[in-house]
């Protein structure tokens, strides 16, 4: 995983032995559970789509990746299954994951460019394993070097904070599958937590409100507006409402109800609460000196997740802490992994889990 050094120091020329770099480019991806952004080294986000992937049950040929894919959830024929790849913010399904960054990188590049520098965004609390995961299948996808980066480093170095120097920084990062509390300094994770817990769990959790309290059976798209369109974390000045089409489950007739956001806020409590469990308990481990810091300086919110209403609210009253939310949450790690770009040759290379193009090809 990235470690950034101040000193710009572990410089390893012995790398650039590989394929030549004329037209190859460096990128960087953010593999999210609900989103994946592709950033270009000198240009900037060149894509920014669903993690979904339609393809044959039986043969396995894709038919879609990202937004047309994202529209079948729900909506195909048997013989074609639309999916998310990553749950959690790890691989559930390698040779699908392996499709869509092949999806991804193609968007990146001509296809004559097929093996760029890679690096991709992973949660903090991952295995070795599941990084080994990633790691083969960008290889895998096309990408002839690979390197890991923990997602709240990413995120606040997209965010525009100088992570390299001694002072205690806190990020919230809330994808759709994980939430990532970290105190960064000097260039590294000091505390972290990583929780299985994210956009997605409080959409579940809105499905699950609907049908106890009113027999309603909704898929997870609608769950989802519902969630963007009258969520909040804390009580608003004015509730808002919406109505609720689905399937009763008594009469098995499609139905609409009013739902309104003190409804939505009681039905995603649970992860909430989970989420800032995470936060009492990451600032508990803090050394003094950073907690210091920290309260000084505040926390950082970024990831899609932290653009529910309120949030920022319900995090200072529990904490005690200002918040400050990224100008672009759901890019800023994007960003922060694409900046990274430029020490691509000063990443420590983790040892076995350094692979090159040739590896690939013999293990193929």
């Amino acid at each position: 995983m990235v470690r950034l050094h101040r000193d710009g120091s572990r410089r390893d020329t012995s790398r650039r032995h590989l394929a030549p770099s004329l037209g190859v480019h460096d990128i960087a991806i953010d593999l999210g559970t609900a989103n994946t952004v592709v950033y270009v080294g000198g240009k900037g986000i060149v894509a920014s789509e669903p993690s979904v992937v339609a393809a044959d049950s039986f043969t396995g040929e894709v038919h879609a990746v990202g937004f047309e894919a994202e529209r079948m959830i729900g909506r195909t024929p048997a013989t074609i299954s639309a999916t998310r790849p990553l749950r959690h913010g790890v691989i559930a399904d390698f040779g699908v994951t392996e499709q869509m960054l092949r999806y991804f990188i193609g968007r990146a590049f001509d296809r004559r460019w097929a093996h760029p520098r890679l690096i991709v965004c992973a949660p903090s609390g991952v295995t070795e394993v599941e990084k080994r995961a990633v790691e083969e299948a960008a290889l895998a996808a096309g990408a002839r070097r690979v390197h890991l980066i923990e997602e709240p480093i990413a995120a606040a170095i997209g965010a525009g904070i100088a992570i390299g120097e001694p002072v205690g920084r806190m990020v919230l990062d809330i994808g759709g599958g994980t939430s990532e509390v970290a105190v960064i300094s000097m260039g590294g994770i000091v505390v972290s937590r990583s929780v299985r817990v994210g956009g997605y769990e409080m959409d579940e959790a809105i499905s699950h409100y609907l049908r106890d309290a009113h027999q309603l059976a909704i898929g997870s798209q609608t769950a989802e507006a519902i969630k963007l369109q009258i969520g909040s974390a804390v009580p608003l000045a004015q509730e808002l409402t919406m109505g609720v089409r689905g399937r009763h489950l008594l009469t098995g007739l499609p139905t609409e109800i009013q739902l309104n956001g003190a409804e939505v806020r009681q039905a995603i409590r649970a992860p909430m609460e989970e989420i800032l469990r995470a936060i009492a308990e990451t600032l508990e481990d803090t050394p003094p000196e950073l907690a210091g810091d920290i309260a000084r300086e505040g926390i950082l919110l970024a990831g899609g997740g932290t653009l529910l209403r309120g949030l920022p609210e319900l995090v200072t009253d529990r904490t005690g802490m200002a918040v400050t939310l990224a100008e672009s949450p759901l890019t800023c790690v994007a960003i922060g992994s694409g900046q990274a770009l430029e020490h691509f040759d000063q990443i420590p290379s983790g040892g076995a889990r350094h692979a090159t193009i040739t590896s690939r090809r013999r293990s193929s």
